[in-house]
């Protein structure tokens, strides 16, 4: 039976929650990268899956996040968020010493995980990036030159051709349901910029996923940052009429199945 725990230890701005799910002997570590606005409790039924597995799965709500500390989506500097990151990884390796880990980012959390992967590979056996923000964010490139952020919500029906998941997106109170705060948008412009100028994940193992009908994060403009990081070891999988959170589509069991299948790919080597 899977337990749940949370953890705080003190992040770059303040207290980070993070969570661990567990049962018996794990054979690898997962670590889920929640993305913008959200928090990691939304990803209950994905760390089922990877328990199931054989993973030990952790992760933190970022800062300004979940139950996290700070300003709410207020992220100024994501080598702080990279940071936070990479104490959740370090203590899941020092907790399970010899274990190999997996990172595994959605959407923002995408970016944060390839951006991690560009300085910390060596802490990583593999990378599974979900409809990453990566190449340009049309959300970036819209609201950069305004000074004023409009205060626009986010249409659920985006997320999921499933309408409970926009329903329980509506109704999570640890979800942010206000507008972009205009330096989270400067940090994301700077940290877009800096991936694309850092270069190959080299030999680290890379599954991609995407959804071909995500118009949150368009399949399009990520191509550009995936051909600016991808390395030697890299394998995708576009889901045709699959929108943003392809781990919450109707096809989910199906996304997950090939993520575990990657990973076993991988740990078989």
């Amino acid at each position: 039976m899977t337990t749940v725990r949370e953890w705080e230890f003190a992040g770059t701005g303040g207290a980070i929650t993070a969570r661990i799910w567990a049962d018996g002997e794990p054979r690898y570590v997962a670590v889920l990268v929640h993305g913008y606005g959200e928090h990691l409790g939304r990803y209950d039924h994905v760390a089922d899956v990877l328990v199931r597995h054989g993973a030990v799965v952790c992760g933190p709500d970022h800062r300004g996040h979940g139950r996290s500390a700070g300003d709410r989506v207020l992220i100024e500097d994501y080598a702080d968020v990279v940071a936070d990151v990479h104490t959740v990884v370090e203590s899941a390796r020092g907790d399970h010493p010899g274990l190999p880990v997996v990172m595994i980012g959605h959407s923002m959390g995408g970016m944060i995980a390839a951006r991690y992967a560009q300085l910390h590979g060596d802490a990583l056996t593999a990378l599974v990036l979900s409809g990453p923000v990566l190449g340009r964010w049309h959300a970036v490139d819209e609201l950069l030159p305004l000074d004023e952020m409009p205060d626009a919500t986010i249409d659920t029906s985006t997320l999921s051709r499933d309408p409970a998941v926009g329903k329980a997106y509506t109704e999570d109170p640890l979800v942010w349901h206000g507008p972009f705060k205009k330096p989270t948008i400067k940090a994301l412009d700077t940290t877009l910029r800096r991936i694309n100028e850092s270069g190959s994940l080299g030999a680290l193992p890379t599954f991609y996923v995407h959804g071909e009908a995500d118009e949150l994060v368009r399949p399009a403009d990520t191509r550009i940052g995936i051909e600016a990081i991808r390395g030697e070891d890299f394998t995708e999988r576009l889901y045709p009429d699959a929108r943003h959170e392809v781990f919450n589509e109707t096809n989910r069991n199906e996304v997950l199945a090939d993520v575990t299948t990657f990973i076993d790919r991988v740990l078989a080597r």
